[in-house]
């Protein structure tokens, strides 16, 4: 049944995707921002609506009084494919997502994608990306933009740990602006290869903002891993 469902699901997710990258890309050039972060939001939400309707498969949110109303960094825990569709729907919809420039390849879903400004990275140029990143990223921050950054740079089973990259931490240095931490337990439900989604309760929990005024990348990223990394550890395994 589980299959089945996870099966019902994928078809969903693959035709809203189709259907939502359609719409993106019709939008003309008037008051494009607002409209795309509209049709990212809806599609969103439209997805976790199907994962809890099909999969059984629902979230719950702590510290939403911690959602940034100035431009962030948002460094967010990477453990399954869920918490992108999530972090569209209930972040504020100003967003720009540091991501593999594979994806904006990929026809529909890329072409709209880049709709959304986001920061692709090449992650094979080491040194010269995290210069692109810090240039393009100060720019989203400073027009009223969130960037997120999964620092891990990879889906990472519960229970195990990968190295934060500093990227996301050098940006909020040289930029000034606050990172949000994000930690959740979603891969718990919906592996990070795995096509089955498992009903429960996902656990999503937004922390206090960390000024990064004053800190170098390095201490914003041990303060960043070690709240995100604690909180984790502490939510259901099951």
């Amino acid at each position: 049944m589980i299959l089945f469902r996870s099966l019902l699901y994928q078809v969903f997710l693959i035709a809203s995707t189709l259907l939502y990258s359609i719409a993106v890309l019709m939008v003309g050039s008037n008051d494009s921002d607002r409209i795309v972060g509209r049709l990212g939001r809806h599609w969103g939400y439209a997805n976790l609506w199907a994962l809890k309707h099909l999969c059984g498969l629902d979230y719950r949110v702590q510290g939403i009084e911690h959602l940034p109303t100035q431009p962030a960094v948002v460094l967010c825990k990477h453990q399954s494919a869920w918490e992108t569709i999530a972090l569209r729907a209930f972040l504020p919809m100003q967003q720009s997502w540091v991501l593999k420039q594979e994806l904006t390849k990929i026809p529909f879903f890329g072409w709209a994608l880049a709709r959304f400004k986001p920061i692709p990275i090449d992650r094979s140029a080491g040194r010269r990306e995290i210069t692109k990143l810090i240039r393009e990223g100060t720019m989203l921050l400073d027009a009223g933009r969130l960037v997120i950054v999964f620092p891990e740079g990879t889906r990472v089973a519960p229970g195990m740990r990968h190295s934060y990259g500093v990227g996301g931490a050098l940006l909020a240095e040289r930029s000034g602006r606050p990172v949000v931490p994000i930690a959740h337990n979603a891969g718990v439900f919906w592996g990070r290869r795995s096509l089955l989604k498992r009903p429960g309760m996902i656990d999503v929990v937004i922390g206090p903002a960390i000024e990064t005024q004053g800190r170098k990348a390095t201490e914003i990223n041990a303060l960043t891993e070690a709240w995100i990394e604690t909180t984790v550890s502490g939510l259901p395994a099951a």
